[in-house]
């Protein structure tokens, strides 16, 4: 408050020549006209008296007398203003008179009359009611009905406030709220109308009245009232966060805004809503930019004759949806930046740059530093077709590409075979071809490992004719492990997230078979976990169950038997709740695996949910200290960062909570925490925490440092961050002698510079709003296989590493035309602002840059076109997006 309310009510009766000389001090500054500052007093002293008397007057026998008071009264209320830091003066000057006038209302007989102090009571009652009482609210719904804003905005606000607790109380005691929600709709007609949508949409909340919404936004307003609720229903318990999302998707199909709508429809996985947006879409080309929303997301889609009805225009749609044309955009992008020319392993280790030691042990042909430069090449190169180990010209002599394949041991040659698919990644035909030369070999190892290249080729890309089906279903019963494993695990890359039946019925039969290994068994459930990703498909869940049963005493210590939980988990990824009949059969579980495969389950069912209540569950298993250490810590600290991943707030907050366990958990957290945090900031190289993972780097137990290595290579991966390659650099002179570590040293240089820096890992999408679940569940896999790296990683199954491909993506802008060629326009590339529930319209992008489309967009970039000559089809613009000719444009003479 500032100081002149106060010694006025003391002065108020006092000298009025004191009162004016405090009058002065406080106010003479301030005063623009030369008016005596006795006047001023004199006025708030006849204000005062003049009150008083309506006071009086208002308790007249006479009701013509009564009337004129209490209309009097009211004006003055009305057309007094108050600044932000002091009361009305009327309101200030009828403060003692507050009882008076309600003990007087008491005793009024009903007329309007009483209805007319009742409202002037309710305006009072917002300075003069003890905290809780409630008085505005009751003397307004007393009151006469009416024009609710003309008490001025604090008043609506205040009885809003009011409204919201008596309608808890309300409702337990189970009484009538009909009255309230016709105030409420009132004060939402006026919210609305005041650009205050928040406000409305709070209040709505409270009183569990959102449907009320659509009827009272308008074009103006409802681009600002769908973001706050798509917003604020990350931070609401379920079911209420998917109800406000209805009512978004609701607003945004009403007013025509179908790319925003289709988005929340996949945000909500609701498939009818998906088809409701493109049968009531009538533009071919905005079904265009729909599909290629659809197959960013990774969804199988098929459509009908309703969606699209010429024939000829839903095959281009499908084609769109399947993705065909993500390699000739990926390398549109690479020919624009210029990074088309191929890199060798060597090109990234950069040794000249370090001194003496570490290149004299690196020159060694050692079969696991050549493994590590298989892998380095395959991400490198990834999608761009060539590379300079396996795809040589035939300038080499013709077996260029076998030389290298056979400077890898036994199993080696596998990931070898792999890369090629890797090196071809998403250009289908060109990949098979290249690979088909490797099924005549006649070691397995080369032929398991091209049929997991076939698998990694088709990643993300559906064709109608199914060459990976026809490829690798021959190859499922084959003896050899080695082969089948191949074959499973390329059908889940192929497959992952089509929900396809004909692979369920090759490989469910393959969990039940006696005889079959326990990698092939682990793997095939996995693959089945990522080709009916979050489907909670019922089948699937017991074939993995029943050959979780089955496995023996010494079976269930095996790393591997872990891979059985975590595919029944990655079926019920993200949906919550479904997943609890399943969590209580792996209570019957042998105990051995019980309690990791409900750590497992549950972690998945949550992920990217935000639910904080999960998160503190996780903390609390993570908080238990045992003798030997117990594994299932592990999937409850990959846990934290798999559910907190969803808002950047509960993010930060996880990075903290991660740091206290590394303080105080045992070594299997602790060897987790790196894990986590890398999942954490993915493809987001933030600098605190790449800090903390320099420092576990150096860790005295190896396991925590290469789980610290290969995070280092997660947050930077696709980036080609300077700081964390120049990192990795000293580490590789550091563990020159360790050659597990120098593996994963290498690898993680191979991650940092994915794609020669094209790529991203993050599974978010969308300005951060879509979560994909086959990148989710790829990255997922590979962070269960890193939990114990000697016995996978660096054992025999090197390949899980290509696991990361389910989540590789281009993070470019491509911009087309209607014809779907490149077109090149300037946009503006920033930090993207948060504008939720700003006035006006406020900048979404700051400290931005003006490039001309294709672009790379980093973390937390977002970008905005900069010229009006065309106008995006997309409100996010990100990966491609469809533009047409701004009809209203007109070029400047």
């Amino acid at each position: 408050m500032d100081p002149e309310p106060n010694n006025n009510t003391a002065t108020g009766t006092g000298n009025p020549k004191d009162e004016s000389n405090l009058k002065a001090a406080s106010k003479d500054p301030k005063k623009k006209d030369d008016k005596k500052d006795e006047d001023l007093s004199e006025e708030d002293l006849a204000l005062k008296q003049q009150l008083e008397l309506y006071v009086e007057r208002a308790q007249d026998a006479d009701p013509g007398l009564q009337k004129v008071a209490l209309e009097s009264m009211r004006q003055e209320i009305r057309t007094s203003t108050s600044s932000m830091t002091s009361v009305p003066k009327p309101l200030k000057f009828l403060r003692p008179h507050y009882g008076t006038l309600k003990s007087f209302y008491e005793t009024m007989p009903d007329s309007d009359l009483k209805k007319l102090l009742a409202d002037i009571l309710s305006v009072l009652a917002l300075t003069m009611s003890a905290e809780g009482d409630r008085e505005s609210l009751k003397y307004r719904l007393l009151g006469s009905e009416g024009d609710i804003g003309s008490w001025g905005h604090e008043y609506v606000r205040n009885l809003a406030g009011e409204i919201a607790q008596e309608y808890s109380k309300r409702v337990n005691e189970e009484a009538t709220v009909d009255d309230l929600i016709e105030l409420v709709e009132q004060i939402v007609a006026f919210h609305m109308k005041h650009n205050a949508e928040p406000e409305a949409v709070d209040l709505l909340m409270e009183v569990e009245f959102l449907d009320l919404l659509v009827k009272h936004v308008d074009k103006t307003n409802y681009k600002r009232t769908c973001l706050y609720l798509t917003s604020s229903a990350r931070y609401l318990p379920g079911p209420d966060d998917m109800s406000v999302l209805d009512i978004a998707y609701t607003i945004y199909k009403q007013f025509e805004e179908y790319p925003s709508a289709l988005q929340i429809a996949l945000y909500l996985d609701n498939m009818q809503h998906v088809k409701q947006v493109f049968t009531s879409c009538p533009d071919l080309l905005r079904k265009k930019q729909f599909c290629y929303i659809l197959a960013r997301q990774g969804l199988s889609f098929e459509l009908d004759e309703e969606m699209c009805a010429d024939d000829e225009d839903r095959e281009a749609l499908q084609e769109i949806i399947n993705n065909t044309k993500l390699s000739e955009g990926y390398l549109t992008l690479a020919r624009d930046i210029e990074v088309m020319e191929a890199k060798s392993p060597e090109d990234i280790y950069k040794a000249h740059l370090l001194d003496g030691r570490a290149s004299a042990g690196a020159s060694v042909d050692s079969a696991r530093q050549n493994l590590a430069a298989t892998f380095v090449n395959a991400f490198v190169n990834a999608g761009f077709g060539q590379d300079k180990l396996m795809t040589i010209t035939s300038e080499a002599s013709s077996g260029g590409s076998s030389n290298w394949l056979f400077k890898n041991k036994d199993h080696g040659k596998a990931s070898a075979a792999a890369s090629l698919g890797m090196i071809d990644l998403w250009d289908v035909d060109t990949g098979l071809a290249q690979l088909d030369k490797y099924f005549h070999s006649n070691d397995n190892h080369v032929i398991a490992g091209a049929l997991l290249g076939v698998g990694i080729v088709n990643c993300g890309i559906k064709n109608d004719c199914d060459p990976a089906l026809a490829l690798l279903a021959d190859y499922l019963d084959k003896e050899d492990s080695s082969i089948r494993i191949g074959a499973i695990t390329g059908l889940g890359f192929a497959y992952a997230g089509t929900q396809n039946e004909q692979i369920r019925d090759k490989l469910t039969p393959i969990l039940g078979d006696p005889k079959a290994p326990l990698d092939v068994i682990a793997f095939t459930a996995i693959a089945l976990g990522l080709v009916y990703v979050g489907s909670c498909n019922e089948e699937v869940a017991q074939a993995i169950i029943f050959a979780l049963m089955d496995r023996s005493e010494s079976d269930l210590g095996e790393p591997l038997t872990r891979l059985l939980p975590l595919g029944l988990g990655l079926l019920y990824l993200g949906k919550q709740d479904n997943v609890e009949a399943t969590a209580e059969v792996s209570k019957t579980f042998n105990e051995k695996i019980r309690k990791y495969c409900d750590m497992t389950l549950l972690s998945c069912a949550y992920a990217g949910t935000g639910n904080v209540l999960k998160v503190q569950h996780f903390l609390g298993q993570c908080a238990q200290h045992f003798e030997k250490g117990e594994p299932f810590q592990g999937p409850a600290v990959l846990g934290i960062a798999m559910v907190a991943m969803a808002e950047e707030l509960g993010l930060d907050m996880a990075i903290r909570s991660l740091e206290h366990l590394l303080q105080y958990g045992e070594q299997n957290i602790r060897k987790a925490v790196p894990l986590a945090l890398g999942l954490l900031c993915i493809s987001n190289p933030k600098v605190h925490v790449m800090d903390t993972l320099s420092r576990l780097s150096h860790d005295a137990d190896t396991e925590v440092a290469m789980a610290a290595v290969i995070s280092l290579g997660l947050i930077g991966a696709g980036t080609n961050n300077a700081r964390i390659a120049g990192m990795l650099r000293n580490l590789s002179s550091y563990y020159y002698k360790e050659a597990s570590l120098l593996f994963c040293v290498r690898i993680a240089q191979g991650f940092v510079h994915m794609g020669k820096g094209l790529l991203t890992l993050a599974p978010y999408h969308s300005e951060r709003f879509l979560l994909s679940p086959t990148a989710l569940a790829g990255l997922v896999v590979l962070l269960h296989a890193c939990l114990d790296m000697k016995a996978i990683i660096l054992g025999k199954y090197h390949y899980v590493l290509y696991f990361v491909v389910l989540a590789m993506q281009p993070r470019m802008l491509l911009t087309v035309d209607e014809n779907l060629k490149p077109l090149s326009v300037p946009v503006r590339v920033g930090q993207a602002v948060d504008v939720v529930g700003q006035a006006g319209r406020p900048k979404t992008i700051t400290g931005f840059q003006t490039h001309s489309t294709p672009v790379l967009l980093a973390a937390g970039d977002r970008a905005e076109l900069a010229t009006e000559k065309y106008v995006p089809l997309s409100p996010i613009l990100e990966g491609f997006v469809i533009l047409k000719d701004n009809p209203d444009y007109r070029e400047e003479a």
